[in-house]
């Protein structure tokens, strides 16, 4: 079974490059303290590491 992870958005992006808001929106969050279970590969790991300051990251 591939593993999941369940990332949470704990602080606002507002304040962030654009570069990050855009990352957050592409990764599905729609508000402050929403949940989104992702695959755990490459890519999410590399979205995670880019707003890492933004968010909670535990195995699903």
């Amino acid at each position: 079974m591939e593993k999941k992870l369940k990332i949470t958005l704990v602080k606002s992006p507002i304040g962030a490059i654009p570069k990050h808001r855009a990352t957050v929106k592409a990764m599905g969050f729609k508000k402050l303290n929403s949940s989104v279970v992702l695959p755990d590969n490459a890519a999410t790991r590399g979205q995670i590491q880019q707003i890492c300051h933004l968010v909670k990251v535990e195995e699903a």
